[in-house]
Formats: structure tokens, sequence, C-alpha cells
């Protein structure tokens, strides 16, 4: 494994155990969740288990939604191992491959590693690299995860997701402390995530703007995609970021995104409906299938102030060779009036609404 990415120093205790110890990268987590993670068996079945007394921990009686620590003994049925080990099929393929593999030196590399904190990484995707494995791709970093990282107790695991083609920051977490940590904090908004992104067009304000919308997933075409609806439409969620001009020409524009709420494909939709769309998107733009997205994930601030950055690999005349400042949300950001969507440019005086349907 080069320089670039961690060493497997995770806490190793084998699963093909009647009594596994739980660890400190499984520490925390509720019962059913540590017996999925180590024998992937049906819920139900282990549930039953457990209510059963056939498993226990540290001896005594328990619940499945009780919450294992670090140092715990739990005590598993003697036919669980051999279950587990003709069980296996709620995994991915690509996956279960993965994890058979014993030897890391002979997986994919993992992308370059940006920073940690704690049992938190940071990498550096590289565009083309999906997230998780799926159809018409086995190849992923989940996948490579579990190679490398085979014989840990509790397997790093992605804490968010980036679209296949988009570039950048994308935490792992090594444990499920930081892995659940983590992704309460994306959910309560308390991480920045900026982007940056080279769009269609000559973006029309100088100054930072609040863009709205509320999205659906809709079919189109036969295929899925998140539309604009209106405020009051059924499913649709209020997406919100803030968009400021890096450089910006007749032909294309560069610009970088703050993202306030997650929604799925949401700095691609809401551009897009803007008429601003991704340069090379062709799910929400003009793009064909196989050109470079012009998306990366610029930076990733976690709530104790830690950023994790890192340029895109763009050349040419679409490089970006600094790192622009961080976007200032300030504590006075205004919201639009409630049933409206489109631009609002942030002035002394408040958001100014300029509609851009």
């Amino acid at each position: 494994m080069s320089d670039d990415n961690p060493p497997p120093t995770l806490a190793v205790d084998s699963p093909a155990t009647e009594c596994p110890v739980v660890q400190e990268t499984e520490s925390g987590q509720k019962l059913l969740q540590f017996l999925q993670r180590r024998l992937n068996l049906p819920q139900a079945m282990l549930h039953r288990w457990v209510r059963t007394g056939q498993v226990r921990i540290n001896g005594g009686r328990c619940k499945p939604f009780s919450r294992v620590q670090a140092g715990d003994t739990v005590r598993l049925p003697p036919f669980a191992i051999r279950m587990s080990a003709q069980c296996d099929s709620a995994l991915p393929e690509p996956v279960r491959e993965a994890r058979s593999d014993k030897d890391p030196a002979s997986a994919p590399p993992l992308p370059p590693l940006v920073g940690t904190s704690g049992y938190l990484w940071a990498f550096d995707k590289p565009a083309g690299l999906p997230t998780h494995p799926g159809t018409g791709h086995e190849d992923s970093l989940t996948t490579r995860l579990a190679q490398h990282f085979s014989e840990a107790s509790f397997m790093p695991t992605p804490v968010h997701r980036l679209d296949r083609e988009t570039s950048g920051i994308l935490l792992v977490a090594a444990s499920y402390a930081a892995l659940d940590e983590a992704q309460r904090a994306l959910r309560g908004q308390h991480m920045v995530k900026e982007y940056v992104a080279w769009i269609t067009g000559r973006w029309p304000h100088e100054e930072t703007c609040l863009v709205r919308h509320f999205l659906r997933k809709d079919s189109v075409r036969g295929f899925e995609k998140m539309c604009a609806v209106s405020a009051d439409a059924p499913e649709g969620k209020e997406a919100l970021c803030l968009v400021r001009p890096i450089q910006v020409e007749d032909g294309a524009s560069l610009v970088q995104i703050r993202l306030l709420t997650g929604r799925t494909h949401q700095i691609r939709a809401q551009l897009s409906n803007l008429g601003y769309p991704v340069l090379g998107d062709a799910k929400y733009g003009t793009g064909r299938p196989g050109t470079a997205l012009y998306l990366h994930a610029l930076r990733m601030v976690l709530p104790e102030s830690q950023a994790f950055t890192s340029l895109p690999a763009w050349t040419g005349q679409r490089a970006l060779r600094s790192l622009p400042e961080p976007i200032d949300c300030g504590a006075t950001l205004a919201s639009p009036s409630a049933p409206q969507c489109g631009v609002f440019p942030l002035g002394d005086d408040g958001a100014t609404i300029s509609l851009l349907h």
C-alpha cells in the first residue's frame, strides 16, 4: 500500500468464533447491527435468536437493540458460524468476492488519502470510480475497501456518496461510532460541503447567490431524474445552495457551490433547471455519455472545523490551480419567501429575488 493510503491497522477479531469480542471499531452499535455485520444473516432470524436467549452479551440475556461496547463478549449459537458461511447472498457479488480476497496487494489501489480525523478518512475520489458497486460496474470504492481491509472487524464504510463521474473529497468511516457521528452531522447540516463546477453559459450574477428549488425524483423517458416541482407538490423536497462565480466567460463559467441541503444530484439538477447545466452532464445537460463531468467536491469541513480539500485534476483552460476561499454562509442569511424558487442575490438588505426560469 502506498504512502498516500491509510495503513490497515484496524483491530482484527476473527468472525469465525462462537464468542466474538466487540472491537473498538464496532463499539456503539445495536446488537442486531453487530450480528448482521458479523454474520450477514436475515434480521428476523437474528432477532429470534436474541429473543430466545441463544445470543448473550457477557453471559447475560439481552435485547436486539442493546448497545454493544468495546470488550463485550457476544455468545452465538453453535450453528451460527456454519449458517453464516452458507448464507452470504445478501451482499452484492463484487463485495462478496472482494471480502474473500485475503491479499490486499492484489486489489486495485485506494484513492489518495487527503487527511484523517480519528477513524474518519478523507479520500480524493477520481472521476469514473463509483462509490458503490452496481449494474454494469463491479469496481467501486466500497469493493476496494473490502479487499484492502478484509480482515478488519469493521469494514471501512463511505459516509456519503459522490456520483460516479464526480471527483473530489469523499469521507470514509473506519469505525461504527465515526460513521454514526459523521452521518448525523451531515443530516443536521453541521458539515460544510463545497464544490466547483464549470457550467454552460455566462453566469449573470457577480455576487454570491442563494439558489432554491423543490426537487422530486420522477421518471423521464424511462429514466429516474431529479426534477424541479412547485413548493406544494407531493414528495417535493427543498434544495438550497449558495453559488459564487470564480471565472465568467461567454461560453462557460466556473462557479463555486456550497450545499445547504443534501439532495440527490442536487447541484446538477438545480443548475440545469436555471439553464446553466454542468459541462459534460449527459443526464441533466447536453453532454454525451462518457464525456468528462466538470463537477468536483472541493472542500469538506467537519463540525470541529478541520477541513479536507483537493483541487480537481482538470487541465488546460479548465484547470483550477489555486484553492478559492470558503463561501461564508453568515449568521443572517435571509430565506426567500415560502412559495418562490430561483436565484436570490445576497445583499446588505437581505435576499432580493431574481427568478431565472
